[in-house]
Formats: C-alpha cells, structure tokens, sequence
C-alpha cells in the first residue's frame, strides 16, 4: 500500500511544481515544505516494501518544488509515520540545483523534512561567480545558508568571492 502512496505523491509535483517557488518562503515550516511531492524519474526503479526503500538507477533526476537533484543512483527511504519520503541517498556524479545555486559532489544524502542536503566525498558550491570547496558541504535550503567542513587529518575548505562591484569613493 505504501508503494501506491509513493507513485501518487511522485505524479503529483508536476501540477504543483509552477506555483510553489513562490509559496515556500510564505513562512511554511521545513516539516510543511517536506511534504510536498517529490518527482523522480529514472531509467529503472526497485521497490522493497519489507525495508520501506524504492531505488531509482540510471540518470535519475528528482525535484521538489524549486529543488532538483541529478544522480546516477538514489535511494529513497519512506516514513510509514509521516506517509512521505523521509531521506534520499545520492550516488555517482551528484547535481543540487536550486535558483542559481549549484553544488556537486560524489555523494549527498537529501534530508526531506529538514530540507537539508549534505553533500561529501570533495564537495563544490557555486553561486555566481562564488565558489565553495570542502570535503563536506551541507546546505540549509530554507535557510539560505551552507556550512563547508575540510575533512578528517586537517583537510581546509576553500572559497572564492566575487565582489559585484565596488563602489568609488566619495570626495568631500
């Protein structure tokens, strides 16, 4: 039964997906923003009821409202409890993108409810013309907000910021 309700709030994104940038930052908690639908399309899918999983392999692209996130492979785990998709474990050449906000990385577990995405395995953020490296990168989607760590043995994080323009100064 639960895979039926999975097939059912993956069909509906699309309907919903036009008017929802807008909505989001109308003050709805990260709890009612992870309960919108989530589309996912791949070339092949494996459902397995007894650990409440379904597997998307091959170009696998999902999207939540203005949140899209590319993989060679996900993982979605399904929370009986809340009747949505709780987490989304991402594989092999991993894409976030999100309003002009782009980050890459090897691996990225998406968390729905929080609406938080870490991303690891050497992590890449761009805005811009703003760069963000570390090993790990996790994004605070609703937030507006990301946190760089350089890994374990002293590893650092790298940033790169582009001024827009600097003002001249005035004379007095």
């Amino acid at each position: 039964m639960w895979i039926l309700r999975i097939f059912a709030a993956l069909s509906l994104v699309a309907a919903l997906a036009g008017s929802a940038g807008a909505q989001e930052r109308s003050g709805e908690s990260p709890r009612e923003l992870g309960s919108r639908p989530i589309d996912v399309s791949a070339d092949s899918l494996s459902a397995d009821s007894a650990r409440n999983t379904v597997t998307f392999e091959g170009n696998v692209v999902a999207r939540q409202a203005d949140v899209t996130l590319y993989a060679d492979r996900i993982q979605a785990d399904y929370s009986r409890e809340a009747g949505a998709i709780d987490r989304i474990e991402a594989e092999g050449n991993v894409r976030f993108v999100q309003e002009g906000r782009e980050a890459r990385a090897p691996r990225a577990t998406f968390y729905n409810f929080e609406q938080r995405v870490v991303l690891s395995g050497g992590a890449e953020l761009r805005e811009g013309e703003n760069t963000l490296l570390g090993e790990t990168v996790t994004i605070f989607i609703r937030e507006n907000r990301s946190v760089a760590t350089g890994g374990e043995g002293g590893g650092r994080v790298k940033a790169v910021i582009t001024p827009k323009s600097v003002p001249e100064p005035t004379r007095k």
